[in-house]
């Protein structure tokens, strides 16, 4: 389903019931026309959201087409967007699509604005500082600028992945569904999360490189981006953190620094910047990639990417999700 809002409509039915003019767009660049891709099936999306998100585009002057995106037409509809090099493509959908889809426009596609659609939302929470669509929306439109955003690539030889916020490889990964638990408020669910992870911690370590360096042993390893990295100021490489907690005491230590506070500061921790890393195990490696599970094979490598894509946000990102 595909609806266009033109300008000159928006204005016209505004005055016809009343109301002022549409709201002002950004300063920062020209928006003259928009594409919002809407995916109906995610979580945080909802039946209705592309007719609201048509309701609130029409409040600027601006020629918007919003696409409700369908299973077997997924791809041949963000091909199509892509090629329509739109001033900026506005993307409501899950973690893993919206990564998906910026990745595919990469550093010279169109700018992308990944609106919260999906269960963690870590990179339009970093961008826009907020879980509700229509707010981040809103936020793009009236105060966003071209921005260039850093990531990671990880790839396991067949599995291939970008990330914008953070990747975590090892047991340990367990951790971030318990940490959005407690969040959400459910509490019992995050505790229920937790004893699942502290049950894997010690069921195999990593042993990683970082820039070719030797080999190092962990629990696990977080790869995290500077648009979001508490450590880092500037572009200069992927924030590296080794998990080696000693024991199960520090191992449960560990676990509540991840879930409920600042977990770079525990001992346990070690961090630097690096460009790459190579991981290997024994056996597969479990990973939360930007939000999303995977498990990947016994050797995985991460690259560090410094213009992943280019975003429509305000400047500086909001950054709530800060790491």
């Amino acid at each position: 389903m595909t609806d266009t809002v033109a300008p000159d409509t928006a204005v016209e039915t505004l005055a016809a019931a009343g109301v002022s003019g549409p709201h002002v767009l950004t300063p920062h660049m020209a928006l003259g026309r928009v594409i919002m891709l809407v995916n109906p099936l995610s979580g945080g999306v909802g039946a209705n959201a592309a007719d609201e998100a048509a309701a609130i585009l029409a409040d600027y002057a601006l020629e918007a087409t919003v696409i409700a995106l369908e299973g077997g037409q997924f791809d041949t509809q963000v091909q199509q967007a892509l090629d329509a090099r739109p001033d900026a493509l506005f993307v409501l959908a899950g973690d893993g699509t919206a990564g998906t889809i910026a990745s595919r426009a990469g550093p010279d596609g169109p700018l992308v604005a990944p609106l919260p659609g999906g269960t963690m939302n870590m990179l339009p929470r970093a961008l826009y500082g907020t879980a509700d669509w229509k707010v981040a929306l809103r936020r793009a439109l009236e105060e966003g600028a071209p921005q260039c955003v850093a990531g990671g690539e990880v790839t396991d030889g067949r599995f291939r992945q970008a990330f914008y916020c953070a990747a975590i490889l090892g047991a340990p990964a367990l951790w971030a569904p318990a940490r959005e638990a407690v969040r959400e408020g459910k509490f019992g669910l995050a505790w229920a999360y937790g004893r699942r992870a502290l049950k894997r911690a010690f069921s195999g370590r990593l042993r990683f490189s970082l820039d070719g360096r030797t080999d190092r042993r962990a629990e696990a390893l977080v790869l995290i981006s500077p648009m979001i990295s508490k450590a880092m100021d500037e572009h200069t490489g992927l924030e590296a953190a080794a998990m080696n907690p000693a024991d199960a005491l520090q191992a449960f230590r560990l676990a509540a620094h991840a879930v409920f506070d600042d977990w770079r500061q525990d001992p346990a921790v070690t961090t630097k910047a690096i460009q790459q890393a190579t991981i290997r195990a024994r056996s597969r490696i479990p990973a939360v990639i930007d939000g999303e599970p995977a498990l990947l094979r016994h050797e995985a490598k991460v690259r560090f990417i410094r213009t992943a894509f280019r975003a429509l946000a305000p400047n500086p990102p909001i950054a709530e999700d800060a790491v």
